[in-house]
């Protein structure tokens, strides 16, 4: 068994066989151990410190370095960050804060800069008074970058000068010396980085709109902290996803209104419509801790929450998370039983209830924040949840109380949010009296597999029936199941559960995965351990995909998280000369192949899957040998489900906005 998980992760990811294995011998003493002295760790074993050398990996580089940029805006000395991606891909980012120390560090008998930048654990961060709040408490941001680097180069200007030292994978190359003199008013600190791409082997390429997003949101975060964001870059070095013709891309941010403007900022980019005049702003400090929370309801039915702890985005949530939500539910049921909103007919305001259709930013700032793993994805300190509870159970409950008509509205809300769920419920307990939910029943266009084993079990969702018909013949009947969807699907940022739970095109999906949806769900039940999305490669598989992906984002979020959730990539050419012929999945590739085979080749142009017989499907698309796969991610998902609440929404501006920034990229246009 772990043998087979093994092989299917070398298949999956194209790692290296000997990549996977420890070698075993006999000669186990003294020498066999290994010490790794300075960054060489970090080089071993990158994955550990930045959690992938993947696209996201290589731009968590980045967050590191502002990261520092940002605690000093924390400590009130720094009031403008800039960040360039230059030619080359490399970075580039300065800070008007106070510089890193230059003096010697007692301890190592080095600069200060040198030892943030080559030891481990070193850093202002751990005690004293350099640092009240920061992100980055772990002290190994600077030094993993460093580490990761092809070369790095630092310059501090501080007292009255300009000092410079420049690295190479890590180590010096040459001592921290004075470049200049400035004048004694000027600091800051200047660090510019080139990945290593022996490291980064799937891209060194950063995405503009990904750096920029994160940007965006410790500016919101920091109000009125101004950060930016320059592209020089020549457009052969850019990210595909990066698009503007501008030799230099610039962009600015700078929010005076800080979380409040964020969440602003998230209803209108995404089309929402408030249900509120405005956006609700919470906050308090006690001690060495603060809180703020920023809160606004809209008339959709999506949940928006976002949680930040010293300026790092939490996307596992945390304490603080429990805490809002854990008194959110209080606030709504108190308020509610105590003005007779509530009857005692009506059943307790659930926690999916009084959040449907919230868009809310939670804050929060303290001394010592205790994350779970390097990437500080989950906050563990357990005195937040009282700060962040007791914050908005009492405040939140003077504003309903000082503005009852926002009260009464946003409690009618969740009152008709409450009678839906019901209503789901009733549907769902229906729908097993009629079988077609229960796990023992599966849907009629169903193909299921032999094997009962889920984690050999892949299940293909594919585009209509003619492909359907292919991918039936064609693929391995043991392991690989097929359910061909056609029609037109639901819109499910703009439908309730109980719509969802019964609609005739959604059901054959959640009856074929076995898990349930919403409070039902139950990941161990899962039938297939590899969900494969295989859709035309043309706007209308794309639609197919934005459709899935937000369904699964709100009503399975966790078979995206566990990693279960794939999209296929049929080819686009097949490229013909005599008896050989290959398979190109762009233009880029199709005309490699072309020259390889020599020019004047038979090209074919696929337009769908249903143009392939059985044994093409296979070959291109279904063989575990030789297809390719990309596994989605939450972020994959949830950008999904954003670009969907613009393009399907009710709020027609940022539809056209998107349209016209967007028109002039569309290629192969279905007309």
């Amino acid at each position: 068994m772990a043998d087979e998980i093994k092989d299917e992760i070398i298949n999956e990811t194209n790692l290296e066989e000997e990549d996977m294995d420890t070698v075993v011998t006999d000669d186990y003493n003294e020498d066999s151990i290994q010490v790794l002295e300075g960054l060489e760790a970090v080089r071993k074993r990158p994955g550990m410190y930045i959690g992938s050398t993947g696209p996201r990996g290589l731009h968590h580089l980045v967050y590191e370095i502002v990261d520092n940029s940002i605690d000093e805006a924390l400590a009130g000395v720094c009031t403008h960050i800039e960040t360039e991606i230059l030619p080359g891909n490399i970075i580039s980012v300065k800070d008007n804060g106070r510089g890193i120390p230059t003096g010697i560090n007692e301890k190592t008998g080095l600069p200060a800069v040198t030892v943030v930048l080559t030891v481990l654990h070193a850093g202002g961060k751990f005690g004293g008074s350099g640092y009240k709040v920061s992100g980055g408490l772990h002290g190994v941001g600077s030094s993993v970058v460093n580490a990761l680097s092809e070369w790095l180069e630092v310059e501090v200007t501080q007292n009255g000068h300009v000092y410079a030292q420049r690295f190479e994978r890590g180590k010096p190359v040459d001592d921290l010396h004075i470049i200049k003199d400035v004048s004694e008013t000027e600091h800051g600190t200047l660090i510019r980085f080139k990945a290593d791409a022996d490291i980064f082997q799937e891209t060194t390429k950063y995405s503009f709109d990904i750096l920029q997003r994160r940007l965006r949101e410790q500016a919101f975060l920091n109000a009125g902290l101004s950060i930016s964001l320059c592209d020089k870059r020549e457009k052969f070095e850019r990210d595909s996803d990066d698009r503007y013709d501008d030799e230099e891309h610039t962009s600015v941010y700078c929010y005076e209104g800080g979380i409040r403007s964020f969440v602003e900022w998230i209803n209108e980019s995404r089309g929402f419509t408030p249900i509120q005049e405005e956006v609700i702003h919470i906050s308090t400090t006690k001690d060495d801790r603060s809180a703020e929370v920023a809160l606004c309801y809209t008339d959709g039915y999506t949940e928006t929450l976002l949680s930040f702890a010293n300026n790092i985005n939490t996307i596992d949530g945390g304490t603080h998370e429990t805490g809002f939500k854990t008194a959110l539910t209080r606030v709504f049921n108190d308020y509610g039983k105590k003005f007779n909103i509530l009857k005692d007919s009506d059943k307790k305001f659930s926690g999916d209830d009084v959040r449907e259709g919230i868009t809310a930013v939670i804050s929060v700032k303290l001394t010592e924040a205790q994350f779970e793993g390097q990437t500080k994805g989950k906050l563990g300190n357990t005195d937040i949840t009282g700060l962040v509870s007791s914050l908005v159970y009492d405040k939140l409950m003077t504003y309903f109380e000082e503005h009852p008509q926002v009260a009464k509205t946003l409690l009618g809300k969740a009152l008709d949010a409450s009678r839906a769920r019901e209503a789901a419920r009733k549907a769902r307990e229906n729908a097993r009296r009629k079988s077609p939910l229960e796990s023992n029943s599966l849907p009629g266009k169903l193909a299921d597999c032999t094997s009962k084993d889920p984690t050999k079990c892949e299940i293909y969702i594919v585009e209509g029936d003619s492909a359907g018909g292919s991918a039936k013949e064609g693929r391995d009947r043991e392991h690989m199941a097929i359910l061909p969807l056609w029609g037109k699907m639901l819109n499910v940022e703009k439908a309730r559960v109980d719509k969802v739970i019964t609609n005739e095109k959604l059901v054959p999906v959640v009856m074929a995965l076995g898990t349930g949806i919403g409070e039902d769900f139950d990941i161990s039940k899962l039938r297939y351990h590899k969900i494969i999305i295989m859709a035309d490669a043309d706007v209308d598989g794309a639609h197919i995909r934005t459709l899935l992906l937000p369904f699964f984002y709100r009503y399975m979020p966790q078979i995206i998280e566990d990693g279960y959730v794939y999209l296929a990539q049929p080819p686009l050419f097949k490229i013909s000369k005599g008896k050989k012929s290959a398979y190109a999945f762009s233009e880029e590739q199709r005309d490699a192949e072309i020259a390889e085979f020599g020019g004047d080749c038979d090209i074919q142009r696929y337009k769908g899957l249903g143009e392939m017989d059985p044994q093409q499907l296979w070959e291109t698309t279904m063989d575990p040998e030789f297809r390719t796969m990309l596994r989605v991610t939450i972020d994959d998902a949830q950008r999904a489900s954003e670009n969907f609440s613009i393009l399907m929404g009710d709020n027609v501006e940022p539809r056209r906005e998107f349209i016209e920034k967007n028109a002039k990229f569309v290629q192969n246009l279905d007309i």
